[in-house]
């Protein structure tokens, strides 16, 4: 099978509801991941339930049907063009079956059909979310024309709607380990996720000698903010310092709040002069003044201690311990407000 082939005879339809569906899709974070045991098992029971030597599950992307499961196809993805589920997705409450293609009148000449692997038989049943809209299909092929009966297709809905009840399994999987890693009043990354990063980043260095930095950070002056307006007003300029620390950090970049007040950076692939450059733009957006919704016009500033990677740090522990001990320096300063570790001299 040719995934390079794009001629087809027959126009694609297109859902009506197409923008929500693609968006429905994409929310399910699942195109381009590995295989996984849920969808395995629920292609091999179709392809064994209807003696079928082809069966997938698909989810349809914008220019692309993407298999997360395959049995009897030796490619990872279709063309929309070519794929006979662009036209089980336009029909949400309905099995889409082709007895026999070459007695199609509409796919007589389609490329699938005419070459490798010369398909004669197709499946389809939509696999539908809660709001009605498709996100690809479970479908069985055969090489052969078959028929395909009213329990058949009954078959395939259930298993459609058990490819979607993995779906929201999974799903609902990804959303509770994004809220386990995820500071619940500013959206960052919490220590938890903070501390996961710059073990992967100090082991990927200590294995390719690749420069990275950790910033540490602490505000000025957020105590006499709670003292001053209350815990409402202290939990407003979190957010919004919070809001500017992420305009600041590159794409990449881990950066968390590890409770109160204090946040830190992993910065990925940065060297000293690069975080030190960074730093400034930080203390610089942090310090401008801030608005509360009462009116309140307040200002806080943050105090930033860095130490970058090198052959001498051989932990984790140790690299944050330097970090903590410029941040100290750099709170004990008042013209500048970050500071780098440099070691004992």
């Amino acid at each position: 099978m040719s995934n390079s082939e794009k001629s087809c005879p027959v126009p694609i339809p297109m859902p009506i509801n197409e923008e929500q569906r693609l968006q429905s899709v994409r929310a399910y974070e699942i195109l381009d991941t590995p295989p996984e045991v849920e969808f395995d098992a629920l292609t091999r029971i179709a392809a064994h339930t209807f003696n079928m030597p082809m069966a997938v599950v698909a989810l349809m992307d914008t220019d692309r049907l993407w298999f997360k499961s395959r049995i009897g196809l030796d490619v990872p993805q279709l063309d929309r063009q070519v794929a006979f589920c662009s036209h089980t997705i336009v029909h949400p409450e309905a099995v889409l079956v082709m007895p026999d293609l070459k007695q199609d009148p509409r796919f007589v000449e389609h490329v699938l059909v005419r070459q490798a692997p010369n398909l004669r038989f197709y499946a389809g049943a939509p696999i539908v979310d809660a709001r009605g809209l498709v996100l690809g299909t479970m479908a069985v092929l055969d090489t052969q024309p078959r028929e395909f009966g009213v329990d058949q297709q009954l078959a395939l809905q259930d298993l459609s709607t058990l490819v979607m009840t993995a779906l929201d399994s999974r799903k609902r999987a990804l959303q509770l380990a994004h809220m386990a890693m995820t500071d619940h009043l500013t959206g960052l990354s919490n220590r938890a996720q903070f501390d996961r990063a710059l073990e992967a980043e100090m082991a990927h260095a200590m294995r390719n000698g690749e420069p990275f930095t950790v910033l540490c950070m602490d505000l000025d002056g957020f105590k006499e903010v709670n003292d001053g307006f209350g815990h409402a007003a202290g939990d407003e300029v979190l957010c919004e310092v919070s809001r500017r620390l992420a305009q600041q950090v590159r794409v990449g970049d881990v950066l968390a709040r590890f409770g109160g007040d204090e946040f830190g950076v992993v910065m990925r692939h940065g060297a000293k002069d690069s975080a030190q450059v960074l730093a400034k733009r930080i203390v610089r957006a942090v310090s401008a003044p801030i608005t509360l919704s009462t009116g309140d016009e307040i200002g806080v500033g943050i105090s930033v201690g860095m130490a970058a990677y090198s052959d001498e740090v051989e932990s984790v522990r140790k690299l944050l311990a330097q970090a903590d001990q410029a941040l100290y320096q750099a709170k004990k300063q008042n013209e500048k407000r970050w500071k780098m570790f440099v070691g004992i001299r």
